[in-house]
């Protein structure tokens, strides 16, 4: 008994020996930091002067290292961007330059040459275009075609638009196809003393309405007329009155072959269309020069990225989920091996439109610890004569506890990549805002419903670990995620 208890007492006392040694090696291990990625934190300057410019880089260059020069009116003076963006690089800023697509190429060019010869590496890169992804989905949008005598756009409406130039006749045809299903078709010739415009209207009930008008140059008068050709043969004036020599139905191209050839009817094919566009707008950039190309959305990012932007920032605001926005931008930009980060953007669209500072530290943060590389507030006033939408002190010192709380905390790190993968249908270009939201801005399915039931689900499970992604085989998920979970999958 008393050896056991000497035994007992022997063994006790090596543990704790060895545990102690254990506690002692733990005590004095070096602390060892959490890698970081680099990262850039910034605002957005919209308006037109440079001593303002000038006054926002003061009041935010000691806890910020961006400089977003997002002005319109300031785009093409090479001059003043010049002067502000030298002034932002002398306070210890980097800085990005905005471009729109509605301005000649050449000045975006000579800027970019301009760039990177005076800034060097503080030039981050381009920010070109905006939202393309949304206004695919809520407004116009140009999509390609293979075809150099024609033009396809979406409208706001969700219309498609194709229209064709024939420089033989002088004319041009612009084929509508509405979403209700109906389709019109607009065709514009100039002759050598007149102006003729016809418009032919297919209705879902087989009527069609044939609109002429005749501009006469030479007396400078409108000749008119519409008729209404029925399916059983009858043709009516806009009066009710019945003719009988405007020929029938049958003269006309049939609803059938109009639809058949309109050249967007799969999501395939609106992918396409809407990357191809985007591949051919962007390449002429940045087969140019070396540089890096961002762009904010709200949606749709994956195909953002494949139609060649190195870095999106996803919009955070607007009442709509951060963690989903997250997670739609990261799983994009992680699969196909690009950057990302975030743009903070306002809370509403009435006055005074910005979040709470609160909100925007949490967004901020948020977007930091799910691995973003850039953030940027949206510093914009809606209105000349308005300071609303213009940040405050709230958001000034919400900018300014984010950089000394998590930007410059060393235990606190951007390394970070989705875990979990929730995997949408290839070519979904789906608004994803409610269940109800449109396809590509020009549809909706039946299907819309299951895929919402099936994500928030998965939100709810893995949380920030979430990467949303596309069920493309050129990114396979195999191997890169713990948890894969399809939109279609019931168990």
């Amino acid at each position: 008994m008393r050896k056991r208890l000497g035994f007992a007492l022997a063994v006790a006392m090596i543990i704790a020996i060895v545990f102690s040694a254990f506690a002692t090696i733990e005590i004095y291990k070096p602390f060892s930091a959490p890698s970081k990625k680099p990262f850039y934190v910034g605002v957005t300057y919209c308006g037109d002067s440079v001593a303002e410019a000038k006054q926002l880089i003061d009041r935010v260059k000691n806890y910020t290292n961006l400089f977003v020069l997002d002005s319109g009116t300031l785009m093409t003076n090479v001059p003043l961007t010049e002067q502000i963006c030298d002034y932002a690089i002398n306070a210890g800023l980097n800085v990005i330059l905005c471009y729109s697509n509605n301005n000649p190429i050449f000045t975006c060019d000579s800027l970019i040459t301009i760039a990177q010869t005076r800034w060097g590496s503080h030039f981050l890169g381009l920010y070109y275009d905006d939202e393309p992804g949304g206004k695919m989905l809520d407004s116009y949008a140009n999509l390609y075609s293979s075809n150099q005598n024609e033009t396809i756009s979406k409208g706001r409406d969700g219309s498609l638009y194709v229209q064709t130039n024939n420089q033989i006749t002088n004319s041009s045809t612009l084929y509508d196809y509405l979403p209700s299903g109906e389709i019109e078709v607009d065709i514009s010739q100039n002759l050598p003393n007149s102006l003729e415009f016809h418009s032919t209207f297919y209705y879902l009930n087989g009527t069609i309405t044939y609109t002429t008008k005749n501009w006469s140059t030479t007396n400078e008068t409108l000749t008119s007329q519409i008729l209404t050709y029925q399916p059983d043969g009858t043709v009516q004036t806009d009066t009710g009155t019945v003719v009988t020599d405007a020929g029938n139905i049958s003269q006309f191209e049939t609803y059938q072959e109009l639809w058949d050839s309109k050249p967007i009817q799969t999501y395939a094919q609106a992918a396409n269309s809407f990357v191809s566009y985007e591949q051919s707008t962007l390449g002429s950039i940045s087969n140019k020069s070396n540089v890096k190309l961002f762009t904010s959305d709200y949606d749709l990012d994956w195909f953002d990225y494949q139609g060649g932007y190195d870095v999106v920032l996803g919009q955070l605001g607007w009442n709509q989920s951060t963690t989903q926005n997250i997670a739609l931008v990261r799983g994009a930009a992680d699969m196909q091996d690009k950057s990302w980060g975030a743009m903070i953007t306002w809370g509403s669209l009435s006055a005074p439109y910005l979040q709470s500072g609160s909100q925007m530290y949490s967004e901020m943060k948020q977007a930091y610890e799910s691995g973003a590389e850039y953030v940027v507030v949206f510093n914009f006033a809606p209105d000349i004569d308005s300071t609303a939408g213009l940040l405050q002190d709230q958001q000034y010192s919400a900018l300014q506890s984010f950089w000394t709380d998590v930007v410059q905390n060393s235990s606190e790190t951007n390394n970070v990549k989705g875990q979990d993968a929730f995997v949408l249908p290839n070519d979904y270009g789906w608004g994803m805002r409610n269940p109800d939201d449109n396809i590509w801005g020009m549809w909706h399915d039946n299907s819309s419903q299951q895929v919402w039931s099936a994500l928030q689900v998965s939100l709810i499970q893995y949380e920030s670990k979430l990467d949303i992604v596309y069920e493309d085989p050129a990114y396979p998920t195999a191997g890169r995620y713990q948890h894969v979970y399809y939109w279609n999958q019931t168990t």
